[in-house]
């Protein structure tokens, strides 16, 4: 079964960090590029971050730029979002997708995988 899972999300106060994971079953994620979604309540889903799958380029929201990180641990199929910094305009639900363009045309490009999201509560 092919398969994305996010995870890593919850309840953090102002000023705090999370690491979100990305984890693939039923296919190998490091051949693909891979984007973090967010959609916070009543808003648009934006782009958060890509990283390639060739030379681990990376791209990100300008709003979060320098306050998160993405990276990936091929071996461990997986790809990390470590937000630090975290303000309470960044909760949303977390999602992660296969890009298929490498980040080319981030924020744009061909996402295929998804998953079903992770809660992230930025409040005091």
């Amino acid at each position: 079964q092919v398969q994305l899972v996010e995870s890593g999300g919850g309840l953090v106060q102002p000023g705090g960090s999370l690491r979100l994971s990305c984890t693939s079953s039923g296919f190998t994620l490091g051949y693909y590029a891979i984007g973090w979604f967010r959609q916070a309540p009543g808003k648009e889903r934006e782009g958060v971050s890509c990283i390639s799958s060739s030379n681990g380029n990376t791209h990100y929201l300008d709003s979060v730029k320098g306050r998160f990180t993405i990276s990936r641990d091929n071996t461990k199929n997986t790809v990390y979002l470590q937000m630090n910094s975290l303000k309470p305009e960044d909760t949303a639900v977390y999602y992660c997708a296969t890009e298929q363009l490498n980040c080319n045309y981030y924020p744009g490009g061909v996402y295929g995988y998804w998953g079903q999201g992770t809660q992230v509560t930025v409040s005091s």
